[in-house]
């Protein structure tokens, strides 16, 4: 495309110079040949009034040698028979005395070819007697085209000058054009080969930069949709977490035999599949930002009290006491059922998952008036570092956690404006504490929020949990 442009430009360019230079430099040489006839005329012109006076050889010899042709030997005069006179001849002629007879019948100024080159100008003049004189005034050659070569050379000078003036032009010109379509053909080939991150600077023309700024919107547009698939198979993988916890704490009642074992070998192999499928999610997915989990509102005391019907009859079996708190009027909360159910599942399933058998647990609910708090609190072992526990991926495998599920609480609360933190509950075990803002704001005061993060770092940019 660039050496298309350069090339149009240069036969527009070079159409032009010849269209101009040419009829140019034949006005320069019209010009050069009129010049050297005019100064011709004058100087025949300047031996008139001595004709008009005498005939005189004489005289008319001394006349035409102080003349500036005359000295130069290139004027002579040509006085007809007068009378009883014969004709006379002054001078150096080279027309040739047919060309003078015929000037002086035409009794007009004419020229002639000289044989050597050059040419003669035969002006005639009139005598005191009638008869006509005929002045001649040699030409040579090199007068008639003085100065022609160097106009022609300058002419070509300017022409060339301008062609490469005009094909630098077209160049960078052309560079303008190309570099941006380059550079979108580029991103376009790494958007091809998986790099989501290509981006084109949206500059050049008009409408490369249309093209750029669509194909970027494009690209934002892909890497949301894989973003949103990504979330959506971790956290229906997650999920399936709870009804495998349930297997798993089931299988341990079914005693031992073969089937016994096979069937936990069976659920601890599915449990590993889908731990894969959420590790592979959770590195592959872009972090979300806030307002992720925003959307239709849902009541938290019902959501809680559903959920903990199903995890009710399962601490049941293991002998765990269970106190429900807060729950009995409705908090309305700016988070999606589906979300709050995800998240209080992975924060129950922590629980089921890392403490012994019959360790009690609790969940209470507060309206705090700009936010709402819930609190799972559980009397098992606690947790050493909850920073750690709270860095997105620093499980490190440990237990089999696949380090999603405070992730998606987290989330679930950073999208109202929300925070979580962990720390020692009453009961002498782990307190798993989320804020939910209800109107937007970033939620502060002890404990709340993004203003209190000061003390256990910014959760946004620290990694998912080592429990689930």
């Amino acid at each position: 495309m660039r050496w298309a442009l350069v090339k149009v430009c240069l036969a527009v360019t070079a159409m032009v110079v010849v269209a101009f230079a040419v009829p140019l430099g034949l006005v320069v040489q019209e010009m050069a040949s009129d010049r050297a006839f005019s100064n011709a005329e004058r100087q025949a012109a300047s031996i008139g009034p001595t004709l008009s006076i005498t005939t005189d050889p004489v005289q008319l010899r001394k006349a035409v040698e102080s003349t500036q042709m005359g000295a130069a030997r290139r004027m002579a005069v040509h006085v007809p028979a007068i009378g009883d006179s014969p004709p006379v001849d002054i001078g150096r002629g080279r027309a040739g005395e047919r060309a003078v007879a015929e000037t002086r019948r035409m009794g007009r100024a004419t020229t002639a070819k000289v044989s050597g080159g050059g040419s003669a100008l035969l002006q005639p003049t009139a005598l005191g007697s009638g008869d006509i004189a005929v002045v001649e005034i040699f030409v040579p050659e090199s007068e008639v085209s003085n100065g022609v070569a160097t106009a022609w050379l300058v002419l070509a000078g300017v022409g060339l000058a301008l062609i490469v003036g005009s094909v630098g032009v077209a160049d960078r010109l052309g560079a303008r054009l190309v570099r941006p379509a380059e550079r979108l053909a580029d991103a376009a080939h790494q958007l091809g080969e998986g790099r989501l991150g290509a981006r084109v600077p949206e500059d050049g023309p008009k409408e490369l930069r249309s093209a750029a700024a669509a194909f970027n919107a494009m690209a934002d547009q892909v890497v949301e949709l894989l973003a949103n698939e990504r979330e959506l198979a971790a956290d229906l993988s997650h999920r399936l977490r709870t009804p495998l916890t349930v297997l798993r704490l089931n299988t341990a009642s079914l005693g031992d035999g073969p089937a016994a074992e096979q069937t936990r070998a069976a659920v601890e192999q599915l449990e590993r599949e889908v731990d894969t499928i959420i590790r592979t999610a959770r590195e592959q997915r872009p972090a979300t930002g806030p307002g992720a989990g925003a959307g239709a509102g849902c009541d938290a005391s019902e959501v809680i009290r559903d959920r903990m019907g199903f995890w009710s009859a399962l601490a049941e079996d293991e002998g765990r006491e269970v106190r429900l708190a807060g729950v009995d009027r409705t908090v309305r909360i700016p988070v999606a059922r589906p979300e709050l159910a995800a998240a209080l599942d992975a924060m129950l399933g922590n629980v089921f998952r890392h403490t012994p058998e019959g360790t009690p647990f609790s969940v209470d609910v507060h309206d705090a008036g700009d936010a709402v708090i819930v609190l799972v609190s559980d009397a098992g072992p606690g947790i050493d570092d909850p920073d750690a526990a709270l860095r997105r991926g620093n499980d490190g495998g440990r237990d089999g956690s696949t380090g999603l599920g405070l992730d998606i609480v987290r989330r679930v609360a950073e999208s109202t404006g929300g925070d979580v933190r962990l720390g020692r509950s009453v009961l002498g075990g782990t307190e798993v504490r989320v804020w939910i803002g209800l109107d937007g704001r970033t939620l502060g005061g002890p404990g709340a929020g993004r203003a209190g993060r000061g003390r256990r770092g910014n959760r946004r940019n620290r990694g998912r949990a080592s429990q689930e």
